[in-house]
């Protein structure tokens, strides 16, 4: 059985966010992102090896992983990176653009078995000339804690026309 398809709300009022995107105006400091948990099978994560090309074994072998001291096999690099991508993305729309990554640490594994989860945060917000500046606090958990990051998504948002100057400073977690 397949899932139904449902088309985007039409309801203007709708906290969904419209195909094209976030605008500046619409983002404020403290604002969350929504959490985008995901379950770190073998399936996703030999598919995630497999996609970027990643055939080191610690990646997708379990008997592998655990003869090199790690608990299991584990999510690599690129997974987790395109995990903070994903999150950002999913939020702003396709209006918004990526303009810098900071931050991306790995400060532990990722293991299959257990589900992780991106939270992020609107850190601050300013503007260059006519570009919407946003800084996004994110980091990556799993039930031991925090496995990558903290770090900074700065993403850049299309202003409404018209819009005045502001700034909005944050502390970047």
């Amino acid at each position: 059985m397949t899932s139904p398809v449902t088309s985007p709300p039409t309801d203007p009022s709708s906290s969904a966010v419209a195909p094209s995107g976030l605008h500046f105006e619409d983002v404020a400091v403290g604002d969350g992102l929504p959490t985008v948990a995901l379950p770190l099978t073998v399936y996703r994560l030999v598919m995630a090896a497999g996609s970027n090309r990643d055939f080191n074994s610690i990646h997708h072998n379990s008997e592998y992983a655990r003869s090199t001291g790690a608990e299991e096999m584990y999510a690599n690099t690129s997974f987790l990176m395109s995990s903070w991508e994903r999150a950002v993305r999913d939020w702003m729309g396709l209006g918004g653009r990526i303009r810098a990554i900071r931050g991306f640490r790995m400060r532990s594994f990722n293991y299959v078995g257990e589900t992780m989860r991106v939270i992020a945060e609107v850190a601050a917000t300013r503007t260059e000339g006519d570009l919407g500046i946003v800084e996004v606090a994110i980091r990556c958990e799993t039930s031991a804690g925090v496995t990558v990051g903290p770090g900074v998504v700065e993403v850049v948002l299309p202003r409404r026309t018209g819009s005045t100057s502001t700034t909005t400073e944050g502390s970047t977690a």
